[in-house]
């Protein structure tokens, strides 16, 4: 019986997508749910399995090609389905290297055409993660480059190297995005600056505590998380949008957090964020995280958002003006924490400052709304108990 794959209904937001590579070949035996083919959307990277076990007898849809929900794109023999017991005669250990690597790996992989065999891994069980591949490229840069070990080969001018390669589905949607921000918002940014003594001292004080009782590290991004949602409760149009000549005002506080993977930037939403625990907020940080790096991000968990945070200190960030994630109408943006001389009652004293920016659409958001609002972050982390007391 012959069975058609399809691709996945994909979300209303989100109208078509990229065939990466095919990791099985027509002819070659599949189980069920084994994935075929990765598909690159502007948001997420899907996996699309086998719907049954058997045989790929036709590949309709080409590496690289763009298609829509419900598009067949090959086609699997369930009459040539091998018996449970048996095995395929003959499995290459890069095939073996490779049915274990998660998507976002693969699809580095796949990009620079390298022998996943020829690289050392060193995650759980030697696992192959992302790091572990952008040391081997790393590596091999170092080499001279030949033809051959680029997926575009290489031009010469003059006996200067260039490489066309071309972007990745996401990387043309943030691009697109971005611009489209600059150009479609009167975007402004003012900055501040905080010492991050006080929730360095509580952190420290209760971290170890904290990771018996919830199994989890109190970091940062959780006390952040905390007083944005607090001062977006007082100043009600920083979280609001806009929606032709409208102001659409939420009644919900759903923090974006981004976060960078090998594919590009990527902005999973905190839904209800809140309503949620410091021990909730850190759980959900962390297993966004490692889902953005695994290409596990689901279409909900990318779906909405009123606010967003980001945080090029984990960079070495000094200072930025981040753009804003449409139709959002602020983004805050977090830096490196330095020691800096600073004077206190008087006095000067070294303390660990960190700068803060907040980017805001002036068309709805005033100047003196955006300073009051980040005031009020940066008075509640200097005090940590005004969240406790919401004074």
């Amino acid at each position: 019986m012959l069975i058609e794959v399809k691709v996945p209904v994909l979300s209303e937001s989100i109208t078509e997508g990229t065939l990466a590579q095919w990791h099985k070949k027509v002819g070659e035996f599949v189980r069920r749910d084994e994935n075929l083919i990765d598909l690159e959307t502007d948001k997420v990277v899907l996996e699309i399995g086998a719907p049954q076990d058997g045989v790929l007898a036709e590949i309709k849809k080409s590496d690289g090609t763009i298609v829509k929900s419900n598009e067949v794109i090959a086609v699997v023999d369930t009459a040539q389905a091998m018996p449970r017991e048996a095995q395929p005669a003959v499995i290459s250990s890069s095939q073996i290297v490779a049915q274990e690597l998660s998507p976002a790996v693969r699809k580095i992989v796949a990009e620079h055409q390298l022998d996943a065999t020829q690289v050392s891994g060193t995650g759980r069980g030697g696992r192959i993660t992302k790091e572990d591949v952008l040391r081997h490229l790393e590596h091999a840069a170092e080499a001279p480059v030949s033809a051959s070990s680029t997926n575009t080969p290489p031009t010469s001018v003059s006996g200067r190297i260039e490489q066309r390669v071309p972007m990745t589905r996401l990387r043309a949607r943030i691009a697109e995005r971005l611009v489209q921000a600059q150009h479609s918002a009167a975007m402004l940014t003012t900055f501040n600056e905080v010492n991050m003594q006080p929730v360095m001292e509580l952190r420290t004080r209760y971290q170890q505590d904290f990771q018996k009782k919830y199994n989890a590290k109190l970091g940062f991004m959780s006390f952040f998380i905390k007083v944005a949602t607090d001062a977006l409760k007082q100043f009600p149009v920083i979280n609001a949008s806009i929606d032709g000549n409208d102001i659409v005002y939420h009644g919900y506080y759903d923090i974006g957090v981004a976060v960078s993977t090998p594919r590009g930037l990527v902005v999973p939403i905190i839904h209800d964020a809140d309503a949620l625990s410091f021990a909730d907020l850190e759980l959900r940080v962390t297993e966004y995280a490692q889902k953005a790096r695994d290409g596990k991000l689901s279409m909900e968990d990318l779906t909405g958002g009123t606010f967003t945070i980001t945080n090029g200190g984990i960079f070495g960030s000094m200072l930025s003006t981040p753009i804003l994630n449409p139709p959002q109408s602020a983004i805050l943006g977090m830096h490196k924490i330095e020691e800096r001389a600073v004077v206190v009652d008087g006095q000067i004293v070294i303390r660990p400052m960190m700068y803060l920016a907040v980017s805001y659409d002036h068309r709805i958001i005033d100047g003196q709304e955006a300073v009051r609002f980040l005031v009020a972050i940066k008075e509640a982390l200097e005090d940590p108990a005004r969240m406790l007391l919401q004074v």
